[in-house]
């Protein structure tokens, strides 16, 4: 049986007359206010909330690894009054990946449960979410991933050196031109990462930068959007880059934002104007025959930054859990010519549209 048919199980088992109602999610809006450390836990009213942590990784040898965890907490869209441990009251969904050039395309892997019976959960007040013994914990400045795939496995400390940077506007960060199109959303750049990891068969100690976004939403995706293109860069010197945009199914941008963050933690909020991605140079999947620009121009009040992946093929296949199939990579990134930063870009919607 697929994992997403299993999640889906207890609801196609109730008789009709005992199905629930449609629920009303609540909106984002703008008066909320960031409050730490209760908004690293969950936010289980939202329609959907991630934790998402990517970063670059040395090796004794001096290898570049690229590593993603990112934890899904979704609440289906149906209310119960049913106390039975089954019911699917919120379902969460894990994926991890590492970018290995020697390998030449992702090892990953994901996971998915019913917040129930102890097995998955996501905990509100501070970060804990958990898939069966994949688990993402904070305690005081530093979060732990842990996990273990069948060809790799991740054990990390990720502290934080820089405070949160809330994206848009104190956190409430518009996705399209409908004040409800929008996220809580916020940043952890240059998170110092140790730990280690597990590759065919072998321990390797680490040392490295992350990346860290926790966002939760209700309807982020404006109408006519099929998917979205992302970058998160920790910059030298201290600065760091995120920046977006929701594009159409002729691809161009519906929407977009970002923020820049000084040395000195000084943090723009980017308007949609003030951002552009141009695509560069275009990679096609041998598996899935999706085309992806994994080369990209990204143009942040006039400036061009340059966005090159450290490998080509970083196509991540959760139809077994999201139902979708995406490209997120470990991505080089330079200005004036000069390299200034490393981080990860996302895109995804370039299979088929996106589905939330």
């Amino acid at each position: 049986m697929k994992r997403r048919s299993f999640l889906a199980l207890p609801l196609a088992l109730l008789p009709a007359r005992a199905r629930p109602a449609a629920i009303a999610y609540p909106a984002v809006t703008p008066d909320f206010r960031l409050d730490f450390p209760r908004d690293h836990g969950a936010h289980p009213d939202f329609r959907h909330e991630w934790w998402y942590i990517t970063g670059q990784l040395s090796t004794p040898r001096g290898e570049t690894l690229g590593f993603q965890v990112t934890f899904f907490r979704a609440r289906p869209d149906f209310a119960t009054d049913n106390p039975g441990a089954l019911v699917p009251r919120q379902v969460i969904v894990a994926h991890a990946a590492l970018a290995d050039a020697r390998h030449g395309r992702l090892r990953h892997e994901e996971r998915a449960g019913r917040a129930s019976l102890g097995l998955a959960g996501a905990e509100v007040g501070s970060t804990r979410v958990w898939v069966d013994d994949w688990r993402l914990d904070l305690d005081r400045n530093a979060w732990r991933a842990k996990l273990a795939a069948r060809d790799f496995g991740m054990d990390l400390e990720l502290r934080m050196t820089r405070l949160p940077v809330a994206n848009g506007r104190e956190g409430y960060s518009q996705k399209g031109p409908a004040p409800e199109e929008a996220s809580h959303y916020y940043s952890v750049p240059h998170l110092a990462a140790t730990g280690g990891i597990e590759r065919a068969g072998r321990h390797e100690a680490v040392t490295g930068q992350a990346w860290l976004d926790h966002e939760w939403s209700s309807r982020i995706m404006p109408a006519g959007a099929v998917g979205w293109d992302w970058i998160g860069i920790n910059l030298e010197g201290g600065g760091a880059l995120m920046a977006f945009r929701m594009r159409d199914a002729a691809g161009r941008a519906l929407y977009a934002g970002g923020t820049l963050l000084s040395p000195r933690d000084l943090a723009r909020t980017l308007a949609p104007d003030q951002v552009a991605f141009e695509p560069l140079r275009r990679w096609r999947s041998p598996r899935t025959g999706a085309e992806y620009p994994v080369a990209m121009k990204v143009v942040v009040l006039g400036r061009e930054w340059l966005v090159e992946p450290m490998m080509d093929d970083q196509e991540l296949d959760a139809r077994g859990s999201t139902g979708t199939i995406y490209w997120e990579g470990a991505v080089r990134v330079k200005l004036d010519g000069a390299l200034v930063g490393r981080g990860y870009l996302e895109l995804t919607g370039y299979w088929r549209p996106m589905r939330l």
